[in-house]
């Protein structure tokens, strides 16, 4: 975590943190159950700039923050704690690595499987009080139509963003110069 004492890293991920939230009100529909969402994408953009440690910390508060301004029901902290995770792996993934469709490919399937799959049906089954494999039914066919569509947001963000970054915080990113 030395890195958070980095005035420009504390800067771009205090960013960060901003747009995942504001971008966590947005939603576009494809069908009434099914719909794309992009809070994810400054949350992959902080983990493969900054790493995992610091992925985690914007992951973590965006979701604190996007529940502070919009409240939506009780605090339940198993969603923040799915956002930590998400930051984590998108920083392990890309951090200091070259941006490859593979490696989009594996970085989404694994946040998938972790996140939608695990820990958000565990959520929602301590939330709602129902069965596991219950929830996990209603939500499979949701997430396998989602995954290639986050899979393509998130390769062509890391691959178009970062060339908007200024050069002194882009030669941290994905092994850009």
């Amino acid at each position: 975590m030395e890195k958070i004492k980095d005035v420009r890293v504390l800067t771009v991920s205090a960013f960060l943190v901003a747009i995942a939230t504001v971008l966590g009100f947005f939603k576009l529909p494809l069908t009434q159950l099914i719909e794309i969402r992009f809070q994810f994408i400054p949350i992959a953009l902080g983990g493969a700039m900054f790493g995992p440690a610091v992925g985690g910390v914007i992951g973590a508060l965006a979701d604190i923050l996007g529940y502070l301004v919009k409240p939506t029901g009780a605090y339940f902290p198993g969603f923040t704690i799915s956002s930590i995770v998400v930051g984590v792996i998108y920083g392990f993934f890309f951090y200091r690595k070259k941006l490859t469709v593979s490696r989009t490919i594996l970085a989404e399937l694994t946040v998938t499987v972790v996140r939608s799959i695990f820990l958000n049906t565990i959520n929602l089954s301590i939330l709602y009080g129902q069965g596991f494999w219950a929830i996990l039914s209603a939500r499979l066919l949701k997430t396998l139509i989602m995954f290639p569509v986050n899979t393509a947001i998130l390769y062509a963000s890391l691959l178009l963003l970062p060339r908007l970054l200024p050069k002194e915080i882009r030669h941290r990113f994905l092994c850009a110069d």
